[in-house]
């Protein structure tokens, strides 16, 4: 069974920082591209950033890109996103994203 448990939300001031993870379990995490995708309070699902397989590759999202980095450790079937210089835009619920598959998510909540 495909499991993608997230972790690391929480309420950060503007221009705070947090590192999200999601650790994965029931498939070849090494094998798949992983994407992180946001929902924000009453609008739809936003694609947020994107890591090849091997983590060679990255692409963001223009509203983020600059601010945040995804990143991975196959070896610990792992997940990350570094979200630095945060704005309250970027509160919402994030969830990590395989194909056909999708975490509970985490709450990141940017207040002062």
């Amino acid at each position: 069974e495909v499991q993608l448990v997230e972790s690391g939300g929480g309420l950060v001031q503007p221009g705070g920082s947090l590192r999200l993870s999601c650790a994965a379990s029931g498939f070849m995490f090494s094998a798949y591209f992983m994407s992180w995708v946001r929902q924000a309070p009453g609008k739809g699902l936003e694609w947020v950033s994107g890591i090849t397989s091997t983590g060679g590759s990255t692409n963001y999202a223009d509203s983020v890109k600059g601010r945040f980095t995804i990143s991975r450790d196959n070896a610990k079937n792992t997940l990350y996103l570094q979200m630095n210089s945060l704005k309250p835009e970027d509160t919402a619920v994030y969830y990590c994203l395989k194909e056909g598959a999708r975490g509970q998510g985490t709450q990141v909540t940017v207040s002062s």
